[in-house]
């Protein structure tokens, strides 16, 4: 059978409103969480903390994905339906990645593809039904037209009933040759994101006249990885800026792939501790262009998995990978993450902690082999999909992330308030050798007495099994290269679900400045005693203000400092409510400072980029010898090498100081310093956010 081949990525070098009857100024405020038990003595070598009252996000309907592929025979199998159900996979990917921008549905035909038997629409549709899942379907950007999607859409919808919510407009375009890497067909004679940009708004206009209701999606590269930041030849700007400054305003959803492409299990591991800043990265870009629509644009993940040309892929390592990297992406605002994908086939053999990898990046065995060695039956599941069921397992839709932490690097874990009130706990110890007693502590939520329900997916398991008994609300003893899933249950009477108070609506930000933030948010259901706003600070939480009504602002806060808080309404009875959806916000910069700063990337290629800096003095006093600082927002960037100053850095502290020629700043703007740098970046690469020019802080020009 053909399957998709993948190859290599480059890797290259304010007051208050009047409905708010009371706002509090963070200076005067103790770090203040709600009231909690003492903590019993530690027994274990690792503790985890849950925080119930800081939520990371509601879990969606489409929330776990696979890609489907219209050359696999397999994909509408009944006992496929069984195992998606089964693994809570609530979102389907249709018709595969790169043939989409060959496929054609009205007749279900892939000039120069295969198409198996039995995977037209209609039948992927079934499969979609019975599983109870929902559709992600790709219209052919690469030798399709608006019209051909538009007429798509009306089968789907109006003809068929089908309710095809979410369309993306073609898969990984970028790859099209455009940056001297091409797989990505498109028969346009002009590959620019420009042209791109120009067709997404030609079918958003054509597929929304069919169905209004229809949710768009445009493809955008991962920052930080290859080709984000790269700028081709005669273009103005590169993929991300160009296509999201011309479709901010007729887009619905944008569209990432994530392969961390690194050379083993550990490795891949490792490398989801960069999603949080990618991810936040592709937020900002959103923020930046679609202004007061960026709420309602999301972020899918459409294609995961820890390679994307060879590697270890059905064993042990990647089960755990594919838990901690869609549970994590989930947690930084993406509301589909699709696993490529369901079957795919037999690559280069290998032997991976003692049991055999196939080499395949499905999900399930297709039961090809590769020379002499054979993967086990058709459907058999393998690590992947151990991995993503045991998500299945930790939440539902409609429960609410929150945030929980590790005390030991070896130790991942995160956590979900169940809608009844329960506490799932999902734990991955990341050791392929040592075993890891963690001791468990709550912060916004009492463990009743009774035992939680467990499931574990540890060595000699056969897939995710009931081993409630081996672990309490307290303590868990995990097995190398496992993961466990605890639901405790709360007290009688405590916690969210205790409270007569539903939970506060999205809070969004009305005004930022230097040191204020104003925000508003949808009120609670029931009789609400007061609004309070909480920042995340890793599992802990700190009080920032108080209000009677829907609105507060926040005084007090450093420039350019990056926050992320929650809304809980508290009844008349003193209890909380669960912790609105997370709202992340960076405060600005003092428009009337003495100083100015700007930052520009001019180039990147993936891991490293060029910039250039400007500083002017417009205060009245001449300045002759200057220090200019800044910090670094992710721990992966760094400067390499520098002209027209001296650079030197600490951890994610950079000093710069002037050159031998361009120690005078002129009052009053009276001249500027220009001077650049070559960096790296392992992961995203935010701009800095604050720079003080011998000690003052400065207006900050992005």
């Amino acid at each position: 059978m053909l399957f998709r081949k993948r190859p290599d990525r480059l890797r290259r070098p304010l007051a208050v409103t009047a409905s708010a009857a009371l706002a509090v100024v963070a200076a005067a405020l103790p770090l203040s969480t709600p009231a909690v038990a003492a903590d019993p003595a530690a027994t274990g070598d690792t503790t985890v903390t849950v925080n119930a009252n800081a939520g990371l996000g509601t879990v969606s309907s489409t929330a776990l994905g696979a890609n489907t592929a219209i050359w696999d025979s397999f994909m509408n199998d009944p006992q496929v339906v069984s195992l998606y159900k089964a693994a809570g996979i609530g979102a389907l990917r249709y018709p595969g990645g790169s043939y989409s921008d060959i496929y054609h549905w009205v007749d279900n035909t892939a000039p120069g593809g295969y198409v198996a038997p039995g995977t037209d629409f209609d039948a992927f549709m079934g499969t979609v039904k019975a599983s109870g899942a929902q559709p992600i379907l790709i219209a052919n950007y690469g030798s399709g037209t608006a019209q051909e999607a538009a007429d798509w859409v009306r089968y789907a919808n109006v003809t068929k009933g089908y309710a095809a919510k979410y369309w993306e407009i073609g898969n990984e375009i970028y790859g099209n040759g455009v940056y001297g890497n091409g797989w990505e067909n498109d028969v346009h004679a002009d590959k620019t994101p420009d042209q791109y940009a120009r067709e997404v708004k030609a079918y958003a206009a054509a597929m929304k006249a069919v169905d209004p209701t229809v949710k768009i999606g445009a493809v955008l590269t991962m920052p930080g990885n290859w080709p984000d930041g790269l700028v081709a030849a005669g273009d103005t700007g590169d993929w991300n800026h160009t296509v999201l400054a011309a479709v901010a305003h007729d887009i619905d959803f944008v569209s990432v792939h994530w392969y961390p492409n690194t050379s083993n299990g550990d490795q891949s591991l490792a490398a989801v501790q960069q999603l949080p800043g990618e991810l936040r990265e592709v937020r900002n870009l959103v923020n930046q262009y679609a202004g007061a629509d960026s709420a309602n644009i999301g972020i899918a993940m459409t294609e995961v998995n820890s390679n994307s040309g060879g590697g270890a892929f059905t064993s042990r390592p990647n089960g755990l990978f594919a838990a901690e990297a869609v549970i994590t992406a989930l947690e930084n605002g993406v509301f589909s993450v699709d696993w490529w994908d369901t079957h795919n086939g037999a690559g280069a053999i290998t032997t991976v902690g003692g049991e055999t990898d196939y080499g395949d990046m499905g999900m399930l065995s297709n039961g090809s082999c590769s020379g002499s060695v054979c993967e086990p039956a058709v459907n058999t599941p393998f690590a992947p999909y151990h991995g993503i069921k045991s998500l299945g397992a930790l939440s539902d839709p409609g429960d609410s992330m929150v945030a929980s932490g590790s005390s030991g690097a070896e130790v991942s874990s995160h956590a979900v308030l169940r809608a009844n009130g329960d506490l799932s706990v999902l734990l991955l110890n990341k050791s392929s050798s040592a075993q890891h007693t963690v001791d468990l502590r709550y912060q916004g939520f009492t463990a009743g007495s009774a035992a939680p329900s467990v499931q574990r997916w540890a060595p000699g398991d056969d897939g995710l099994v009931d081993a409630t008994g081996t672990a309490t609300a307290a303590s868990a003893t995990l097995a190398p290269y496992s993961i466990t899933v605890l639901t405790v249950h709360p007290k009688s009477g405590t916690g969210s679900s205790a409270a007569t108070v539903g939970t506060p609506g999205a809070p969004r930000t009305t005004a930022v400045g230097a040191g204020t933030v104003a925000l508003n948010w949808p009120a609670a259901s029931g009789s609400v005693d007061r609004y309070e706003v909480y920042e995340q600070l890793g599992t802990t939480i700190q009080l920032l203000g108080s209000s009677t009504g829907t609105s507060a602002t926040l005084y007090n806060l450093p420039p350019g400092s990056r926050h992320t808080v929650n809304v809980l309404a508290r009844d008349q009875a003193g209890r909380l409510s669960r912790p609105s959806v997370p709202l992340t916000f960076t405060t600005g910069t003092p428009n009337d400072s003495t100083c100015a700063v700007s930052y520009q990337v001019t180039t990147g290629w993936g891991n490293g980029f060029v910039s250039n800096v400007v500083v002017s003095n417009l205060g009245p006093a001449d300045i002759n010898g200057w220090t200019l600082d800044f910090d670094w927002p992710s721990t992966g960037q760094s400067a390499a090498s520098w002209w027209n100053a001296n650079i030197t850095s600490t951890g994610q502290h950079v000093r710069v100081t002037n050159g031998e020629y361009n120690a005078r700043l002129a009052p009053n703007g009276g001249n500027s310093v220009n001077f650049g740098f070559v960096g790296g970046n392992n992961g995203a690469n935010p701009s800095p956010t604050v720079f003080r020019l011998n000690g003052t802080v400065c207006r900050t020009i992005i």
